[in-house]
């Protein structure tokens, strides 16, 4: 595999593009999102509800990419990333591991929206067994747009998945030239193309002219080293996150008791939140303790490993919730829950 990901690179650099036959397999999974939304004009930057393009549209845009790569086309959906979840997340994983068991294919790219990309970003990462790179990309202005950025970061996401250092670190975003770790990435700004950053730890690479360079792993498990199995399972337990601030009421975590919650995120907390804590972690509902800072660990002290609390190391809350929701399905042991979020 590496030779021909390597010849199909060489390609890319070629006046003439290689026999299709000769071609590796890259896997386009489209979900929707920015990337393929219409806007009335070039300059609707920020309002694009015209209806969307297909897959087949970005790979005729893009005829670079099929110099690399025979690219089949798979749609989950096209919906704004607001409305991805499970009931989304779970089929994707599933036809990801199908499609990447066969041998001719490289790897996958998956289109998405960038407001929760990094959450379905985390949940592949954490249940796609495979060594095989699988590149989640998106773009922050629509595919009408007179600047659209779509087109490259899709270019660059194929050439990543054909770059032999990409294979087996996990799944990798890829948006404005940069290849971030699905773990560490998060969104930052609205707007700005520049928008996905790691805190803490920066980039794995960069998705350059000359060539695809990528500088370090993550150590974190992931895909093929999971532990997780989405075999048998339909749906996972509902996990909500609460937001801590100034006088903040313990309504929130009482009402979500109410209605069934199996797991609580704290993005920081409230005095008001302490007896809250204390009566659903007695009516059995998991509550991990995070942070609304956006970077740095959330410390586990004595005090907290006493009362039983878990802590959700850097994960910002949005991924503790994935996160925490797929360890529900495996155990509700204290202890075994801080292992999991302190591996992952």
């Amino acid at each position: 595999m590496p030779g021909i990901r390597a010849a199909a690179l060489a390609a890319f650099l070629l006046p003439a593009a290689a026999p299709a036959q000769e071609l590796p397999v890259v896997k386009l999974f489209t979900t929707g999102g920015t990337i393929q939304s219409l806007g009335k004009d070039r300059l609707k930057l920020a309002e694009y509800r015209e209806g969307r393009i297909d897959g087949e549209t970005i790979i005729e845009a893009v005829p670079e990419a099929s110099r690399l790569a025979r690219i089949e086309v798979e749609a989950i959906s096209a919906v704004s990333s607001t409305r991805m979840g499970a009931e989304q997340g779970l089929p994707l994983a599933r036809q990801l591991m199908t499609e990447l068991e066969r041998p001719e294919v490289a790897g996958a790219v998956v289109t998405h929206g960038t407001t929760t990309l990094e959450e379905t970003a985390y949940f592949l990462h954490l249940t796609v067994r495979t060594t095989k790179p699988v590149v989640v990309i998106g773009s922050m202005r629509p595919w009408t747009a007179v600047s659209r950025d779509g087109p490259l970061n899709f270019l660059g996401a194929v050439r990543t998945v054909l770059t032999p250092e990409a294979a087996g670190k996990g799944v990798l975003v890829l948006l404005n030239d940069t290849i971030h770790s699905a773990r560490f990435v998060t969104k930052r700004h609205t707007y700005h193309i520049e928008t996905f950053v790691s805190p803490d730890v920066g980039p794995l690479g960069f998705a350059d002219a000359d060539r695809v360079v990528l500088y370090r792993s993550p150590i974190t498990r992931h895909t093929a080293d999971s532990e997780f199995d989405l075999d048998g399972i339909e749906e996972l337990p509902q996990v909500d996150v609460v937001y801590g601030y100034q006088e903040a009421s313990r309504a929130p975590i009482d009402a979500l008791v109410k209605e069934g919650a199996k797991g609580i995120i704290l993005a920081d907390g409230s005095p008001a939140y302490r007896n809250a804590v204390l009566e659903a972690q007695a009516a059995g509902v998991v509550v991990v303790q995070g942070s609304r800072k956006g970077s740095g660990r959330v410390v586990l002290s004595d005090r907290t490993a006493a009362r039983s609390e878990i802590t959700a190391d850097n994960l910002h809350p949005q991924k503790a919730r994935i996160l925490l929701r797929l360890a529900l399905t495996r155990t509700t042991d204290a202890k075994e829950l801080q292992r999991i979020f302190n591996e992952y």
